[in-house]
């Protein structure tokens, strides 16, 4: 065993030890890693679409936002069709006998976690977008998500590390050249479809209505 393996081996069950001696957060852990966590992130990111609308330059901004999104089911795909099928890393509990699993057990490959990778583009994606107070709720939601995958049995500590970091590069990586492509959509779409609304918030088209 390497260096490297016998580290995330060890991180792995002091962790897992954690979730043994924490029955009472079962439910709840279980419930947030699986499904729950990717939910709150997903409200976030729909927040900061809501709020960019009635930004200066809405088309950018919003533009930020979908790339954060649209980011992050790219990054997501690279990790679960490429990533793991060439990593081949099988999951802890395959290794490691007599360890506690609060989800369905898989056959499916360990590195990187999926669940990772979407928070780290999440958190990157929404710092980019400047809504300070929403993309530092989605840092927090997003590593208790990563730290949740470990708890719950599903993945070593280096799978969520390599998520997230995955996750966050490639969203941050690539995104002056997409929001520049996006945002020009979305001025098309303010500017010659009645879908406007998606782009600008009502309350400018207010204003203009007042000052015509």
């Amino acid at each position: 065993m390497g260096e490297l393996e016998y580290l995330n081996t060890v991180w792995y069950l002091a962790v897992n030890h954690f979730a043994r001696v924490t029955a009472w957060a079962h439910g709840f852990m279980a419930a947030y890693a699986h499904f729950v966590g990717l939910g709150v992130l997903a409200l976030l990111l729909l927040a900061a679409w809501w709020l960019s609308r009635y930004r200066p330059d809405p088309d950018r901004e919003v533009a930020k936002v979908l790339w954060a999104a649209g980011g992050t089911v790219v990054a997501w795909a690279i990790a679960h069709y490429i990533l793991k099928p060439v990593v081949a890393e099988r999951r802890p509990y395959i290794r490691l006998h007599g360890v506690e699993v609060l989800l369905t057990k898989t056959n499916g490959f360990s590195f990187p976690s999926g669940h990772a990778t979407i928070a780290g583009a999440v958190i990157v994606g929404l710092w980019i977008s400047r809504h300070a107070i929403i993309a530092a709720l989605s840092t927090v939601a997003g590593i208790f998500l990563a730290f949740g995958r470990v708890y719950v049995g599903m993945h070593y500590p280096g799978d969520v590390l390599a998520g997230l970091v995955f996750g966050g590069l490639f969203v941050g990586a690539l995104a002056p050249l997409d929001i520049r492509w996006l945002a020009s959509i979305d001025r098309l779409i303010r500017t010659k479809t009645p879908l406007a609304f998606l782009v600008k918030g009502e309350r400018d088209a207010k204003v203009r209505t007042r000052t015509a």
